[in-house]
């Protein structure tokens, strides 16, 4: 059964839900009526990221010049405001000594990449290319 696409009258912005969905984690699937996915979204990727940040995990900055660690920013950046406000109140800045602060970190990065998937699955919800 084909999925019928919303005229731009019916959608409005089109990437609202791209970007909110980035910025807070699950808004995108509020904004496009998903209540339940999105409170799923939020406590778990917000979950993941405090527990990341609560193993001492590190946050990377982009003023690297190693490969790995500018994936891992890209993957913490992913994390939207929730990266943001932890970087603006100095959380993750740990040097990495314990296996623990190794785990929160790939906790940060995993919840960051959770959050790409999940504001792309709002955007695709929200264009009417899946239902």
């Amino acid at each position: 059964m084909p999925v019928k696409a919303q005229t731009s009258e019916q959608q409005g912005f089109a990437y609202g839900a791209l970007l909110l969905g980035w910025l807070i984690p699950g808004a995108g699937h509020f904004l496009t009526g998903r209540w339940i996915r999105g409170l799923i979204l939020f406590c778990s990727i917000t979950a993941m990221f405090a527990i990341g940040l609560a193993a001492n995990g590190h946050l990377y900055a982009p003023n690297t010049r190693n490969l790995i660690e500018m994936l891992a920013f890209f993957g913490d950046l992913g994390a939207g405001g929730l990266f943001i406000v932890a970087k603006l109140l100095g959380f993750g800045n740990t040097v990495v000594t314990i296996v623990s602060a190794d785990y929160g970190t790939i906790f940060a990065v995993v919840a960051g990449l959770l959050n790409i998937v999940a504001a792309v699955d709002a955007h695709s919800l929200r264009i009417g290319r899946k239902s």
